[in-house]
């Protein structure tokens, strides 16, 4: 069964963008036409998102990217995600009265690494100046931008909350949301955009930016510092990947949940799920009880690996899968689901793009729910992210708040490569579906043979703490099956907004090795597209 969205793969050869607004997308497109590389093109879409797609991404919040380099067939990753403030702890947080972390407002926000990812990167990887790629972006907040169907729909959601603080109405049009097709401008944002176009992140880190952003939030009640801001660096990682029925697949490291997907990836891959087929009752269990397994243990053991151990090359081991894959009945669903023993230690976007060289750059980017912790910098249009609200309050648990340590990160990039080629460039946003959604989609791919839209609008599930939620559009027969078999199933519709990130949204390039051929799709229940050249 499939979304219908009467998309076909979108084919080209000398580069190609795929992201959730298309605004953005041909932004993007625009820098690869114009001689920029891969790189240069996903900052610029991301900009531009945080223009046009406020509330999901913006530079309030933080960005992962994995970069292939066709050239010399390697894969960086870096992880620009910002650290708790130093002065926050579990018991400053106790004595307020919470007993879980705050889901927004101000003790949810953590430093925002946007921008320093985005500098870091085009510094390493771009061949454009940041604030060369940072020119659409400025112009659609200073000039505006007519906002598209289902951006227009989640932002209509938020007027309430955006109301609660006068800096909320920067982002709102006189006291409202705009409506679909009408213009929106972003004046402060584009002055916040123009300052880092004019210097960079130094401007944002350690300039009035800053000072603002902590005056702001310690007048909220927060500890977050000019000093906290000053201090924050971007990472280089080491990416970590798996090999699935022939297909190497990457993702970055913790403190992202990219191990999740590749566990889940390891379970499955001792079932035969072609023989299961497509959209069954089989392949659904299989593929959930996997994906409940994986997150058992990526709940237990990720976190920030500068400041707790995390068993990542043991969570990636064939005998650890075989030893989780062992507790899945075909028959049955487990009616808890145990993290394994190892020994030792929301809203986003995605884009994806591929250039004429084969260079590709997979980059994901957010402030986690729909407009992050609810807060505006004032004068700023800076939305601040909310990334804090996945410390754990439990001083015992890897993932505990400390000062200076990063929370788990729900975002993550993604590669593919078949014999040192590229072979993928995806991801797919949406909080806690996002490791589900690169199980499915890789999973529709190799298992059954689907082009890179078929692959996307395949019908989706995602697991949950209470149940499972399935698209709407699959059988009774495979409902009831599941539900024999001791699922807690809901059927609900693709654009259902109860539940943070949805069923996701997807974009994928593929690329051919021999031809150059790239094979672009966009996710069928965003507003976004694939374009190429």
């Amino acid at each position: 069964m499939y979304f219908d969205s009467r998309r076909s793969t979108v084919h080209a050869t000398n580069g190609m963008v795929a992201t959730s607004q298309p605004l953005a997308a041909v932004a993007g497109l625009r820098v690869l036409m114009e001689g920029g590389n891969a790189v240069d093109a996903a900052v610029a879409t991301a900009a531009v998102l945080n223009v046009v797609e406020p509330v999901s991404t913006g530079v309030g919040g933080d960005m992962f990217a994995l970069i292939w380099n066709n050239k010399d067939k390697s894969i960086r990753s870096i992880n620009g995600s910002g650290r708790a403030p130093k002065a926050a702890s579990i018991e400053a947080l106790k004595a307020e009265g919470h007993q879980k972390m705050p889901q927004a407002g101000v003790h949810s926000v953590t430093v925002p690494g946007a921008v320093h990812g985005w500098e870091t990167l085009i510094e390493a990887c771009g061949t454009m100046p940041l604030a060369e790629v940072l020119k659409p972006a400025i112009k659609y907040a200073d000039q505006g931008f007519p906002v598209s169907e289902i951006i227009a729909f989640q932002w209509s959601l938020q007027v309430e909350r955006m109301s609660q603080l006068p800096s909320g109405q920067e982002v709102l049009l006189n006291g409202r949301a705009p409506k679909h097709g009408e213009i929106m401008r972003l004046p402060t944002l584009g002055r916040t955009l123009r300052t880092i176009a004019e210097g960079g992140s130094e401007a944002f880190y350690n300039g009035d930016i800053a000072a603002k952003m902590a005056a702001f939030i310690q007048e909220q009640g927060g500890c977050l510092s000019s000093e906290d801001m000053a201090a924050h660096t971007s990472d280089w990682e080491e990416p970590i990947c798996t090999d699935y029925r022939g297909v190497t697949c990457w993702e970055s490291p913790p403190s992202n949940q990219g191990v999740a997907a590749l566990e889940a990836l390891n379970i499955v891959e001792g079932f035969d799920l072609a023989t299961m087929g497509s959209q069954t009752a089989d392949t659904y269990h299989h593929l959930i009880e996997s994906m409940r397994l994986a997150f058992a243990d990526a709940f237990r053991y990720v976190a920030d690996p500068g400041q707790a151990q995390v068993p990542t090359a043991q969570m990636l081991s064939k005998d650890f899968a075989r030893t989780r894959r062992a507790l899945i009945d075909p028959k049955r669903a487990m009616s808890t689901v145990p993290y394994g023993q190892v020994q030792g230690g929301s809203d986003t976007v995605y884009i994806s793009v591929v250039d004429g060289d084969g260079d590709a750059c997979s980059f994901i980017y957010s402030i986690y729910s729909n407009f992050g912790s609810g807060l505006v910098v004032p004068d700023t249009g800076i939305v601040l992210h909310n990334r804090g609200a996945l410390f754990s309050l439990d001083p015992d648990h890897p993932n505990a708040l400390a000062g200076g340590k990063r929370p788990y990160h729900t975002i993550i990039p993604a590669l593919a490569t078949v014999d040192d080629e590229l072979y993928l460039c995806y991801g797919v946003m949406g909080a806690f579906m996002q490791p589900q959604g690169h199980l499915q989609v890789i999973s529709n791919l190799v298992d059954f043979g689907m082009d890179p839209q078929q692959a996307l609008n395949a019908l989706r599930f995602i697991v949950t703490e209470e149940d499972v939620a399935l698209e709407e559009g699959l059988s009774p027969e495979v409902l009831r099956d599941l539900e024999s078999r001791g699922h807690r199933t809901r059927t609900i519709s693709s654009y259902y907004r109860g539940m943070s990130g949805g069923f996701g949204g997807a974009q994928l390039i593929q690329r051919d090795p021999e031809t150059g051929v790239l094979s672009g799709a966009s996710e069928p229940r965003k507003d976004g597209c694939a374009v190429g050249w």
